[in-house]
């Protein structure tokens, strides 16, 4: 009876901290397993000092930078990633942002940010998972990606997708598999660990700590539709027979509660290799003639309240695609291979990666976590985000509107940033819907992450003289009407110059009286001239 109740849990890693809270970059060495274990003993023994169990920003900017020797600004990225993953409302999102646009001062801004607390333990979590975007010596060797071959999802193309760990719902499985029993140590009490930091047969996990290792797994009952955390499962009927629950500690056996996460964890109904296999395909784009190429597009077929969508699209080319969709509404949309198009998704959405496109301009409706772009060359993107970061990018140009700063990670070549210039009659109300203001705006203040991207010649941004604004040649209902936040003063100065010089070479050509012909050619100059 006890089996059957136990198989009836199905566990699976949830999709959202990999897609959105793993930094597409390899974390600092001190941030291994060793170090995070050391930091967990200390936030737990200073819990009098907002270590434990809240962690206040002034404390763990003191362990990244005094303990861990980060640098500041990476403190406050890995922070800042965490606070905003944590799906905070709207309304919320909109008071922080206005906050921090009214610091006068970097002291003042400071003040506001020393406000912020994340959950201890769950931030722990989030700090180890960042190794899932690490690549050992081993593999840079023999040229295998971690966890191995037998891992690997199917993509649109029916190729292989190892080389995005951060998508493959089958690698975050593997990874928490193969990680498990250190995730858990890093939740135990101190009195609970060994002399050498680790587990005993007697060891017991807290209920507290079972609610930590929520922010990674959820599930269901008896195939039930609706998602419940960990914790809430772990309690569930006969479930505490398989997983050693007392009541009277409030704590599971350690061994038991190991082998019964690792006996329920199953594959993610909504993750991306289901989306894959069993998803709705979407007939939004169109077979081109004269190529072998067949545009894919495909979308969650189970949507639940508690789980993001997704919408995955491959190899649209020579194709202008716009939608505004309930089925992109806060959805992870993941585009690859797309070539020499025009995408316009005008939803609001949840996160957006786009992966070695080519000669193509995507127009995003606001996203309220991240766009990531990847092995892209001569792309331009148009979007308010809550966070940018490019890798392994040349050539491309990014027109933003983001309150955090963009992060230049490794292998970028000839990056250009200039500010968010278009605007469509639903903008600013997607905007609200996400959480995104107009002020504060970094969209010229990238971040240099990764040692190898620290040369600063690797971007520019894009000078005055080279800047037009963007049109979205679509009808829409709603009451935008110009760009949300004006542009920079330099960027406006330069169109209203221009835009002059048109008028008065127009009023010129008006005088001189000049035939239709002559006309024509004064013009197609004047054209020459302005671009």
């Amino acid at each position: 009876m006890e089996a059957a109740a136990a198989a009836a849990v199905r566990l699976w890693v949830k999709t959202e901290p990999f897609v959105v809270g793993v930094l597409p970059a390899p974390p600092p060495a001190r941030l291994g397993p060793h170090y995070l274990r050391k930091m967990a003993a200390y936030a737990r023994a200073r819990a009098a000092e907002g270590c434990f169990p809240r962690l206040s920003w002034p404390r763990w900017r003191h362990i990244a930078c005094g303990k861990l020797q980060l640098d500041r600004g990476l403190a406050w990225l890995y922070f800042e990633l965490f606070h905003s993953l944590l799906r905070p409302d709207p309304p919320h999102s909109l008071e922080w942002a206005e906050a921090e646009a009214t610091c006068a001062s970097a002291e003042e801004l400071e003040r506001e940010r020393s406000k912020l607390s994340v959950d201890t333990l769950q931030f722990l979590l989030f700090l180890y998972i960042q190794q899932v975007s690490k690549v050992s010596l081993r593999t840079s060797l023999i040229g295998e990606e971690w966890p191995s071959r037998r891992t690997k999802s199917p993509t649109l193309t029916g190729k292989s997708a190892s080389e995005n760990k951060i998508w493959n719902d089958q690698d975050h499985r593997a990874f928490v598999q193969s990680h498990l029993l250190e995730m858990l140590e890093l939740l135990l009490e101190p009195e609970q660990l060994s002399a050498s930091s680790h587990s005993t047969h007697s060891s017991l996990v807290s209920y507290e700590a079972v609610c930590a290792l929520s922010f990674l797994i959820e599930g269901t009952v008896n195939k039930s539709r609706t998602v419940h955390p960990l914790h809430e499962l772990a309690l569930w009927q006969s479930c505490p027979g398989q997983n050693g629950y007392s009541k009277i500690s409030r704590a599971f056996s350690f061994p038991k509660l190991e082998s019964w996460l690792r006996s329920c964890l199953t594959a993610n109904p909504f993750g991306m290799t289901a989306c894959l296999k069993s998803g709705k395909k979407l007939a939004w784009a169109q077979q081109v003639e004269g190529t072998t190429r067949r545009a894919k597009i495909a979308c969650s077929t189970c949507v639940v309240p508690e789980v993001f969508p997704m919408v995955i699209m491959s190899q649209v080319y020579k194709q202008t695609l716009a939608k505004s969709s309930d089925t992109l509404v806060g959805a992870h949309v993941r585009i690859h291979r797309c070539n020499e198009s025009f995408i316009y998704l005008l939803s609001p959405l949840r996160s957006v990666t786009i992966e070695k496109c080519r000669n193509s301009t995507f127009v995003l409706g606001p996203v309220q976590a991240s766009v990531h772009v990847h092995s892209c060359d001569n792309v331009k993107v148009i979007v308010v985000c809550h966070r940018l970061s490019l890798s392994s990018t040349a050539g491309c140009t990014f027109y933003t509107l983001t309150p955090t700063q963009p992060l230049i990670l490794s292998g970028n070549q000839a990056v250009s940033f200039a500010p968010f210039h278009t605007h469509y009659p639903m903008l600013e109300d997607h905007m609200a819907q996400v959480g995104l203001a107009t002020l504060p705006n970094y969209w010229d203040s990238p971040m240099l992450v990764c040692k190898e991207s620290s040369d600063t010649s690797v971007f520019r941004l894009l000078p005055p003289s080279d800047f037009y604004t963007f049109v979205i040649p679509f009808e829409m209902e709603g009451d935008t009407t110009e760009i949300p936040g004006g542009l920079p003063h330099a960027y406006q100065k330069a169109l209203n110059q221009r835009e002059q010089n048109v008028q008065i070479w127009q009023k010129t050509v008006k005088e001189a009286g000049l035939t239709k012909a002559l006309g024509k050619q004064f013009s197609l100059r004047l054209c020459g001239r302005l671009a």
